[in-house]
């Protein structure tokens, strides 16, 4: 995969419009030795065609596939934008990334970038970014943007009896994670939890803790504490602010008395309601699936992730797809930060599978499109 260095950055770069931002960057690639002279041409062809905007402030313009052989070595080159460009659409970058790749070296780049993507502060971090390292870091997603909180933090009907031990198996999740040490767990049991209604409860500790994380765990025992109802326990372990938009959320829920939303309902959906993140169900068996190969020479890079998302978007079903070369995770087909994320290459099985009213059509519409190449013939 790519690595970005100190030596791909820019710092404090001005353009009054995104084609003079692309120009100065495809200058930046012909200086370095990356690209031949004309390789501007087709950044500035392929922006005609969609918009390389991927959202918090970064773009990522590069070539079309008619112009790769103008890219002499694969490698990038970042421009840093203070005071940002308008890159249409009301939207800003303050960050972009020119991307000259000979096949599909670039996903990995592309592939970290979604991790970054969805992160709250990030857009504002970009531009008050002071150096080099700092870009990379962010990039990189090397500074903590969002707390950890997935599937393996949370447990769901422990048989607790009491506070103390679902302080402990709360402070347990994270600790396993590597996020703290056991004098975490041993200050969280001795705190008192928050009472935020209708037996569910909230503690943190800062104590021996080296990335913030948040956990929660459920009772399948009746037990009460100060004489009220305890059914689940949310904990949080905090080193910086990572963990706020969830504590955000987390009370949104509690000022609309929604409290059972987290009480009565799956894992995935409580991740869903405390992070934003897709929450469309996974696909029965009784609903509609098909697998397609990917046949585009260098994966789905941006344009025919694009021009993928746009497909399923034309209908009403949710759709959902996995990489089954890859992790096999799903994830909704209409958000292309997420169809990226796949990392999917040329040759690589995609499985969708959709249910709705017009589910047959839709995998048939989109097979179709990934037949023909999703515009890239």
């Amino acid at each position: 995969m790519l690595k970005l260095d100190t030596n791909n950055i820019s710092l404090s770069q001005h353009a009054s419009n995104k084609l003079d931002a692309i120009r100065n960057i495809a200058q930046s690639l012909t200086s370095s030795g990356l690209v031949e002279q004309g390789y501007v041409d087709g950044m500035l062809a392929r922006e005609e065609q969609n918009s390389t905007f991927l959202g918090n402030g970064i773009a990522i313009p590069h070539g079309t596939t008619t112009t790769r052989d103008m890219v002499k070595t694969t490698g990038v080159a970042v421009h840093h934008f203070p005071q940002g460009v308008d890159w249409g659409d009301g939207n800003t970058v303050f960050v972009a990334i020119g991307i000259a790749a000979k096949s599909d070296e670039h996903l990995g780049i592309l592939k970290q970038l979604t991790k970054v993507l969805g992160a709250d502060g990030v857009e504002q971090r970009l531009r008050e970014a002071k150096n080099e390292q700092e870009i990379i870091a962010l990039l990189n997603s090397d500074v903590q943007l969002s707390a950890d909180f997935d599937a393996s933090l949370i447990q769901l009907n422990f048989p607790a009896s009491d506070m103390v031990q679902m302080s402990a198996v709360a402070g347990g999740l994270i600790k396993n994670t590597g996020s703290a040490g056991p004098e975490f767990v041993a200050d969280l049991v001795t705190k008192s939890p928050t009472h935020l209604g209708q037996g569910l409860w909230l503690v943190g500790s800062n104590k021996h803790v080296s990335r913030t994380a948040v956990s929660m765990v459920s009772t399948a025992n009746a037990c009460q504490y100060e004489g009220q109802d305890v059914r689940a326990l949310i904990a949080f372990a905090a080193c910086n602010n990572a963990h706020q938009p969830i504590l955000n959320t987390l009370s949104g829920l509690v000022f609309n008395n929604e409290q059972q939303a987290l009480l009565n309902t799956t894992t995935e959906q409580i991740l869903a309601l405390l992070t934003g993140e897709d929450s469309l169900p996974k696909s029965e068996s009784n609903g509609h699936s098909a697998v397609f190969k990917i046949k585009n020479a260098h994966g789905l890079h941006a344009r025919p992730g694009a021009m993928l998302v746009a497909e399923a978007k034309k209908f009403e079903s949710n759709i959902r797809v996995s990489n089954l070369d890859g992790d096999s995770k799903e994830v909704n087909a209409k958000s292309l930060m997420k169809v990226i994320a796949l990392g999917v290459k040329h040759g690589h099985q995609l499985q969708f599978s959709a249910e709705g009213p017009d589910a047959s059509l839709a995998l048939e519409s989109i097979g179709k499109a990934i037949a023909s190449g999703l515009g890239e013939g």
